[in-house]
């Protein structure tokens, strides 16, 4: 199978790159079988060395890295530049606080002394997409690294340039041979590598369906599973809120990385008696978007990551057109060349429409009123997903018992869904289960030993 860069801005073939064989894959699996021996066996302040070594480099290379984002998923290159910052951001931040974190901890039995202790597992998958393509390694090999875990990355198949480039920084950094291995293999393969015995874990951030086959496998071997999936985050604006603020959020919200992010905002909610105000500035920001070019300083609308992405989303506009819905703003792909669809807004949207439940993973945002913050939190708990969410008011304590009231991993008030090395980040029902990034997230791929200490008297 090849393994392809299209530049979605032309959908022009870029570069072409073939599979690894079986046998290139499974002697990849055993050196980093092998290298987890020596691994285990480093001190943190070595593993911090190396996380501040690509985290370095990173930043070094940050113009020609965040260019090879823009080109092979069409990112807005100053947005690509802000990925490659908060990705070196993330090294930096396990690698100082990742010791402190994973100490031993004190515990108080009864009888004897008795500790646990925080010790890697061993091999790791990790299964990543392509919208973020820096920052999803990042949040995964940063902590695990810091653990004493080798990695296996099975990118996403339209940014193996990113992965490539990820790999070398690795090399550069001064990682030993079989730590951080790209598999340049295609996706009907990762069953075969979650059963292999010597692979311990398995993470995964991409749509449910490939969430659902992965934990499967992971189950029936017996093995421990993160997974970020889908969302479809609701942006609540209740009376109170300061209007203004929220439009200019909710605009970044549902824009952001092309409104292909699986926290971006995207069912709009507004409570009665402020939905015109809102909904005509909404519509204001979303029509002076300029769309074009992702290397053009200029653009701020680039194009979806694929042909194909585009083509999808375009059909779920349609019906939700033909299921009743209306087109306020856009609707369409423009006249050029390009993965690109209008900004678009869509109202009138009801429980019975065709794609009322589904994740909409581009620029169109859904748009609903409601009569008041009650009906708001129920709207906002009514779908498949639960990954985050937003409530705009102006009273903070509101804010905080809205929050604790909608299903979902994640909750901001006055702010879109957002992401950073000190904050968690994950979801619950359809959107996944686990957690990335913080503290949290460097205790999913551990092991948690009991160490007891016994008198030779104690009959215990």
């Amino acid at each position: 199978m090849a393994i392809q860069t299209i530049n979605p801005s032309n959908n022009r073939i870029i570069k072409t790159y073939y599979e690894m064989s079986g046998a290139a894959v499974d002697t990849a699996v055993g050196q980093a079988t092998n290298a987890f021996q020596e691994w285990k066996k480093t001190d943190y302040k070595a593993r911090a060395q190396l996380l501040h070594n690509v985290a370095g480099l990173l930043r070094k290379n940050k113009k020609e890295l965040a260019k090879l984002i823009t080109l092979e998923m069409g990112k807005l290159l100053i947005h690509a530049e802000g990925e490659i910052k908060l990705s070196a951001e993330i090294f930096d931040y396990y690698a100082k606080n990742s010791e402190k974190m994973l100490a031993d901890e004190v515990l108080n039995p009864v009888h004897g002394k008795a500790f646990i202790r925080n010790s890697p597992i061993g091999v790791l998958l990790g299964i990543q997409p392509w919208n973020f393509p820096f920052y999803q390694i990042a949040r995964f090999a940063a902590p695990n690294i810091m653990i004493g875990n080798t990695l296996l990355i099975k990118h996403a198949s339209i940014v193996p340039q990113c992965a490539l480039a990820i790999e070398e920084l690795f090399k550069q950094a001064g990682a030993p041979d079989g730590l951080y291995t790209n598999l340049l293999i295609s996706k009907e393969r990762v069953a075969a590598l979650v059963a292999d015995i010597r692979v311990k874990g398995v993470s995964l951030t991409g749509s449910e369906k490939a969430g659902a086959s992965v934990a499967i496998e992971a189950g029936k071997h017996i093995k421990k599973s993160v997974l970020e999936l889908g969302g479809s985050d609701a942006f609540i604006i209740l009376e109170d809120a300061d209007i203004d603020k929220a439009v200019e959020w909710a605009v970044v919200g549902r824009i952001n990385n092309n409104g292909q992010c699986c926290v971006a905002s995207k069912r709009f909610i507004a409570v009665e008696s402020i939905v015109n105000e809102f909904l005509e500035k909404f519509k204001i920001k979303m029509a002076a978007l300029v769309l074009g070019d992702p290397m053009d300083a200029e653009t701020n609308l680039g194009p979806l990551c694929t042909e194909q992405a585009a083509v999808k989303i375009v059909d779920q506009v349609k019906r939700a057109v033909e299921g009743g819905a209306k087109v306020l703003l856009g609707g369409k792909r423009p006249d050029r060349d390009g993965a690109y669809m209008q900004a678009t807004i869509l109202t009138d949207i009801e429980p019975g429409n065709p794609v009322y439940y589904e994740e909409f993973f581009g620029p169109v945002a859904l748009f609903f009123k409601v009569k008041n913050e009650e009906e708001a939190i129920a709207l906002a708990n009514d779908s498949p997903f639960g990954l985050g969410g937003s409530v705009f008011t102006q009273d903070i304590e509101r804010g905080k018992r809205v929050a604790d009231q909608i299903d979902t991993g994640m909750v901001f008030i006055n702010h879109p869904t957002w992401t950073q090395a000190d904050l968690p980040f994950g979801g619950t029902k359809g959107s996944g289960y686990g957690r990335e990034m913080a503290e949290l997230g460097l205790q999913e791929f551990v092991n948690k030993k009991l160490i007891r200490i016994s008198e030779l008297t104690d009959p215990f």
